[in-house]
């Protein structure tokens, strides 16, 4: 008992160094090539713009930073998804330090999400569900510092940070619609005032060249939001097919976590305080996100990915934590702590195993190998042409040309075939 009652921040900051080099050495070294999110990042990031075909930038920016202090290392990227994670996991941390007066349990409710595998398993693919989980982690944390402590700075950073979540993923947009019905209820009950509109400044201020960018490329990236959720294709049956669908899925992902919180407390009894302010937090903004995209498939007929789900669980640990917190048997923290360490080293054995014994994958890819028959092809054809400034094509076949060249080609968006170009667009088609 006394490891767990004393030092529990040491503890806590062994437990995240460990995830981060966990999860950053294991893709490290049983990957031969980027998946394919990462690689699309890339591509974007090659040639910056305020939005891109499929997505807003802000993967693209991080990635693109990543490149410029690190160049073409794939340890750098699969570092860059940890670091996304273990950042929120430390947000978390820190939040649930205004709920709980132990340590403990700010550190159990982390340690929870270690029973959600997109905080492990699919976690080394940065894309921008992994970029989106510390702005929402960290929109969490401003916006209870903002009701707790009505300071405008929160307020400020409450819009600041929900306009980078916003630029990750249009995802955000359920969170936000959790964020606008809790300041509507305590603005009626006047618990909290109207300085909490401060945070629309900096939300637009962030969002405004983004929003010009959408009008100016007839909303593409919310053509394509629609497409994936296979709209165009819904019937009758859809409406109650892909909901449900949709809850099985989430039942089966959370299936590790209602394990650990099983070897955890002593029984499910839940006490519902809806006049305790913070239970009500917890419960507005852990399910309402989950109500709204339940109501999206319910209402359009249309699929929710199982990955687009990936933020929606960060405060999961805390919220659960919170409500069984008097049920939690500290005489059976060491069958917990083995269950935890289970999932903890059993995830990452599985993705080496999936990663080494499958050899059909994106990650097995030779992406290097193209792009060294792409530039011999390039100096060939093209001997009088200069340098290659820019390849064509889709993501991932001109995304792996540029990022594997020495000279990075920008990339340029083409749905057919793949060119490489030089500045004056002079162009040599990839056979």
């Amino acid at each position: 008992m006394v490891i767990y009652k004393k030092n529990t921040n040491n503890i806590f900051y062994i437990f995240i160094t460990s995830h981060l080099l966990i999860w950053t050495l294991t893709p490290t070294f049983t990957n031969h090539n980027l998946p394919l999110d990462t690689i699309e990042a890339l591509a974007w990031g090659s040639n910056l713009d305020w939005g891109f075909n499929k997505h807003p930038p802000m993967s693209a920016f991080l990635t693109e930073i990543i490149y410029f202090i690190f160049g073409p290392q794939d340890w750098a990227y699969y570092l860059l998804s940890q670091i996304c994670i273990v950042v929120s996991f430390f947000v978390i941390f820190k939040l649930a330090e205004d709920f709980f007066e132990n340590k403990i349990y700010c550190f159990l409710s982390v340690l929870l999400l270690e029973g959600i595998y997109f905080y492990n398993f699919t976690s080394p693919e940065f894309n921008v569900n992994v970029c989106l989980v510390p702005f929402w982690s960290l929109s969490l944390f401003y916006l209870w510092k903002g009701i707790t402590n009505n300071k405008i700075i929160d307020w400020f950073l409450l819009g600041l940070f929900s306009g980078f979540a916003f630029l990750s993923k249009y995802l955000f947009v359920y969170l936000g619609l959790a964020i606008a019905v809790l300041l509507i209820y305590l603005i009626y009950n006047k618990k909290i005032n109207f300085k909490c509109l401060v945070s629309i400044i900096p939300f637009f201020i962030v969002l405004f060249p983004h929003i010009i960018w959408l009008s100016e490329n007839d909303y593409i990236t919310m053509t394509y939001g629609l497409m994936r959720t296979g709209s165009e294709e819904a019937s009758i049956l859809s409406h109650l097919k892909h909901p449900l669908i949709f809850l099985l899925k989430q039942i089966g992902i959370l299936i590790p976590f209602f394990l650990m919180i099983f070897f955890l407390i002593n029984k499910f009894k839940i006490n519902i305080n809806l006049n305790d302010d913070k239970l009500l937090f917890l419960l507005l903004i852990n399910l309402i996100p989950i109500l709204f995209i339940i109501l999206t498939s319910f209402t359009m007929g249309v699929k929710i990915r199982t990955m687009w789900m990936t933020p929606f669980y960060i405060s999961f640990g805390l919220l659960f934590i919170y409500i069984f917190k008097s049920e939690i048997n500290f005489e059976k923290m060491k069958t917990f702590t083995s269950v935890f360490l289970i999932l903890f080293f059993i995830s990452p054995i599985l993705y080496a195993y999936v990663s080494i014994s499958k050899t059909d994958k994106r990650t097995d890819f030779n992406g290097k190998n193209l792009a060294k028959q792409a530039k011999n092809l390039y100096e060939i054809e093209a001997n009088d042409f200069g340098k290659m400034e820019y390849v064509k094509g889709n993501e991932w076949i001109a995304g792996n040309i540029s990022y594997h060249l020495p000279e990075r080609p920008k990339w340029i968006y083409d749905p057919k075939d793949i060119y490489m170009c030089n500045r004056d667009m002079e162009c040599v088609k990839y056979k």
